[in-house]
């Protein structure tokens, strides 16, 4: 099998490739720090499945996920994650990935994971599931629901600080188009400032705080 993980830091990387290597025989690992090393990697090797971190550095995990999707369809993907807040879970999942994993899983979890979506089923992390299982969405989870995934992902890309040129780049449309695109999600969700949005990306769990 060709596993593919993306992460940011280079230390998960190497040390997450060498566990599965290890624990995986047959398993070939490849790595990727970032969406344009992703698109590279799947362009050149038949990869089977990606391990997914959601918060890339100047990216989402979760707009990636949607634009591999679109270009490769049978790609199955496992997000694997410091987030567990239902409502990015949901998002996570309406991207047509397979499987959902805190980055606290043990490695026993993540082998679980990789067999059982390989073999065609959705796997969510026990702890995970209790909670989207229990979950009640108040209004405020709601709140970005309303959204398109074009407007998630102008949403989630301005809440992490990217420059209007940085996301028309990233999502391959024009600046003007962002623009347009940032007015209606902030009607939608009836906010005014960059600061309100950012908060609210806070505040539903899309984004985290340093602490």
């Amino acid at each position: 099998m060709n596993i593919l993980i993306v992460d940011d830091h280079a230390v998960v990387r190497q040390g997450y490739s060498a566990l599965l290597t290890m624990m995986l025989p047959d398993a070939v690992v490849s790595e990727a720090e970032n969406a344009q090393q992703t698109i590279k990697v799947l362009s050149n090797t038949d990869i089977d499945l990606v391990i997914l971190d959601i918060n890339l550095e100047n990216a989402s995990g979760l707009n990636l996920a949607g634009r591999l999707m679109k270009r490769w369809p049978r790609l199955k993907i496992i997000f694997f994650s410091m987030f567990d807040e239902p409502s990015v879970v949901n998002r996570a999942i309406q991207t047509g990935a397979k499987g959902y994993l805190s980055k606290r899983s043990k490695p026993e979890v993540m082998i679980d994971a990789i067999k059982t979506v390989l073999s065609g089923k959705r796997y969510i992390e026990h702890d995970i599931a209790i909670q989207l299982a229990t979950h009640q969405l108040n209004d405020a989870d709601n709140s970005c629901k309303q959204l398109t995934q074009r407007e998630f992902d102008v949403f989630l890309g301005i809440a992490k600080g990217l420059e209007r040129a940085q996301l028309a780049d990233e999502l391959n449309v024009s600046s003007k188009t962002v623009s347009n695109i940032l007015t209606q999600l902030k009607a939608k969700l009836q906010i005014n400032t960059h600061a309100e949005l950012v908060h609210l990306a806070i505040e539903q769990g899309y984004l985290k705080v340093a602490v």
